[in-house]
This record gives C-alpha cells, structure tokens and sequence, in this order.
C-alpha cells in the first residue's frame, strides 16, 4: 500500500492525521505540486484526475478521494473509531464532515484559488484550466470567516465535536483552521471555543504532520 502526499496541501494533510491518529504507518510517496508533478503523464497514470491523495492498495486499486482513502482505512483498521462507532455516530460525524468541508475548507479554497497569483488560469484542481474569478475570492473569504462562528458553535462545551471522542471531524476543522492561514484568516478573537478546542488539537501529535 503507498499514499501518495504532497505535504503543505489541505486534503491530504486530513488523510496523513487520519493515518496517524490510527497508529498506523503507510508508505508514502511526495508529489510535487508547486512543480506541476502531478500533471505529468507518469502521475495522471497514477490518478487521471490530477489530484493528492491517492491510496494504492496492495492489490493496485487506487482511491482518489479523502472520503475514499478514509473509508478504507477505517474498515481495514476500525481501532480507534475516527468515523463512528453506530449509526448515529457515523451519521453525526459525516454531517459534520460535510459542513466543514464544504462551508469551510471549500471556501478557502475558493478565495485562494481564484486570488493567488500562483494559480492563475488555476481556480479549479484537475487537468482543466479555468480562469480565477474575483468576486469568487471574496464571496469565500467571506464564508470561511463566517464558518468560524459556525465552528465556534459546533464545538459547544464538548472537548471535541462529537462529544468526548476524536474523530474525523475534529481532524477537518483542524486543518480549515491552518488552512485558513494561506488567506491570512484568523480565528477571530470572539470563538473562545474554537481557540481552546484548536489549542487542546495542535497538542496532538498529529498536528504536527
């Protein structure tokens, strides 16, 4: 089995905690982004649609998604339960998974994307080129700061989002908070939650891949 990682990147940073916090060790192999690594043909053989992670099993089956490679993992190695462990955890957890990526981390990206100069003609990850919209920009930037808020309720007066537990959840929100660097958004002064929650996080060993 290889994983396939580029490290600064936000997907695959949530599959690479999701690993560790699994106390399992995966090979993995680097693929340059910045460089455009992952649009040459020796990559898109790899995953066509030209993006990390990818999880390739042992018996060549590749997963291209961080749902995909999560779902994997956490069947092959179901202890400890980061998914839930019934079925009104699993459904809670995926619940939450869905709002913060897509309200969260899809709206830093969204702002990225179609803001920095690095990615020009980029605003879209695969092998298409799309050209970077401006008020796409700040419409993210504005809902990722409004997701704080969000978050900050989310995380209620529980020591993660799911009660007492880790679990994938608290790993996205984790890493929309990093991520939420790259656009120089801070968590605002007022989400007491978020700060302790996010602070009790990066104590994690984890937080440091």
């Amino acid at each position: 089995m290889r994983f396939y990682d580029f490290q600064p990147a936000p997907s695959p940073r949530r599959v690479r905690m999701f690993i560790a916090e699994k106390g399992i060790d995966i090979p993995s192999v680097a693929v340059d982004l910045r460089n455009g690594e992952h649009l040459q043909p020796e990559f898109l053989a790899v995953n066509p649609f030209a993006t990390v992670p990818v999880l390739e099993l042992d018996d060549g089956t590749r997963l291209t998604t961080t749902a995909g490679c999560r779902a994997y993992i956490e069947s092959a190695h179901p202890t400890p339960s980061l998914l839930g462990s019934n079925a009104a955890e699993c459904g809670r957890i995926a619940d939450l998974i869905w709002h913060i990526e897509f309200n969260g981390i899809m709206a830093i990206a969204e702002c990225l994307r179609n803001s920095a100069k690095g990615m020009r003609d980029r605003a879209l990850p695969g092998t298409v080129n799309y050209a970077q919209i401006t008020e796409l920009a700040e419409r993210g930037r504005s809902r990722a700061g409004r997701f704080f808020e969000v978050l900050d309720d989310l995380i209620g007066d529980d020591p993660f989002l799911n009660g007492e537990r880790l679990s994938a959840a608290d790993i996205d929100a984790f890493v929309f908070v990093e991520f939420a660097k790259w656009i120089k958004a801070e968590t605002p002064a007022n989400c007491d939650r978020v700060i302790n929650w996010h602070q009790r996080m990066a104590e994690r060993p984890s937080a440091d891949l």
